[in-house]
């Protein structure tokens, strides 16, 4: 079977896929972004029906921030820009899978992927250096 590609014009389609989720009480959904080509797990982030629809519309990751409480477009401040290629949901629904085309960094840090703590000799090591600094990509 052939992946989707994304975007999805079709609005019937998209639907579909939004009843399919279930999002949480709070009405977010996790997403793990995984690079396409490698299976690199880049980041986890939460998505809310609105964030969804606009990843589905878009190909451009979308995810919702709860500190902000509004919608965010991973890259918008950055530059670093996740393409959505193919988008899965996990058996129960509750999560969902992004397999993206990561542009830069995909970790605020400055790391390619937010998974970089690991346990090593009896201690938790960062196991990836920054790529690029925070200033950089944000201008703090």
């Amino acid at each position: 079977m052939n992946p989707a590609s994304l975007p999805i014009p079709d609005p019937v389609l998209r639907s579909a896929i939004l009843r399919s989720v279930r999002f949480n009480g709070l009405g977010i959904v996790p997403a793990i972004a995984q690079q396409h080509d490698t299976g690199e797990v880049l980041m986890m982030a939460w998505m809310n029906a609105a964030a969804l629809e606009e990843t589905l519309e878009t190909a451009r990751a979308c995810y919702f921030s709860r500190s902000r409480n509004r919608l965010w477009r991973k890259g918008e401040s950055s530059g670093q820009v996740q393409h959505v290629l193919d988008l899965r949901l996990d058996c129960d629904g509750d999560t969902v899978l992004l397999l993206v085309d990561q542009h830069g960094v995909a970790c605020h840090t400055g790391r390619r992927s937010c998974f970089f703590l690991a346990p090593r000799d009896g201690v938790l090591t960062e196991i990836a250096a920054p790529e690029a600094s925070p200033e950089s990509l944000y201008g703090a």
